[in-house]
């Protein structure tokens, strides 16, 4: 039995895989943080360790199990990144461990996600083989059945907003009340992440949502707030 919860939307990034002219494809994937923060939630941090080994290709993660009086451990390996490889390597086989425990498991049950060439920017390469994009993408909703498969997704643009991608029904579609559409879960972590980077949520709110208060703000409105905090003063790997 997996021990640790499924992901929340405003832990999942999305990285561009492949352009065509039509349009393009996303994968989803967790940061590194995010599973620090996990195995903390779940065992404490205090009874979780990390090692490294063959110059950082190697990660192996340990949880204590007291119930045994031992580590229980489990490893695996990671490949180089573009930039910063060693730190990248690091990081890598690290969050493939995690995977081993079963944290993000869930991403592989995945969708198939394209969004079409109306709805991103896709460009022809310089070189003139290929196209590009440089535009960013967010989960902004997404929910799993009972074994851990997703069966709700929703993708947005991160500058327009715009829903690129849609798998299943909101729960929130089935309310016109638009507090409903709160997850409370998330606007819990939003207060959290607002109180240890000493931001004043309910004024941020009036200017992000044009909302009276933090409670009014919608899902969507509370992952793009997340979204921003992680890249703009996080420090996730």
């Amino acid at each position: 039995m997996n021990p640790f919860r499924t992901l929340r939307a405003d832990e999942i990034d999305c990285r561009i895989s492949t352009v065509k002219q039509s349009g393009l494809s996303l994968l989803l994937y967790k940061d590194a943080r995010c599973d620090m923060n996990i195995l903390d939630e779940t065992f404490g941090p205090m009874n979780w360790q990390r090692s490294h080994s063959r110059e950082n290709a190697n990660c192996t993660v340990s949880i204590w199990d007291d119930e045994r009086k031992q580590w229980v451990s489990k490893e695996d390996t990671g490949t180089e990144s573009f930039t910063e490889k060693e730190k990248g390597l690091a990081s890598d086989s690290f969050k493939r461990a995690c995977v081993n425990w079963g944290i993000g498991r869930e991403l592989y049950t995945a969708p198939f996600i394209f969004v079409k060439s109306g709805d991103c920017k896709v460009e022809s390469k310089r070189s003139g083989s290929g196209y590009t994009c440089n535009d960013r993408f967010y989960v902004s909703d997404i929910g799993y059945d009972d074994n851990r498969v997703i069966n709700r997704l929703q993708i947005r643009h991160q500058k327009s907003n715009k829903v690129v991608f849609e798998l299943g029904k909101k729960e929130s579609e089935d309310s016109g009340d638009p507090a409903d559409s709160v997850n409370k879960v998330s606007l819990s972590v939003l207060k959290e992440e607002c109180i240890k980077n000493n931001i004043n949520l309910n004024e941020w709110a009036k200017q992000w949502g044009k909302w009276k208060n933090a409670e009014n703000l919608t899902d969507q409105e509370i992952a793009s707030m997340l979204r921003w905090i992680k890249e703009n003063i996080g420090d996730g790997a």
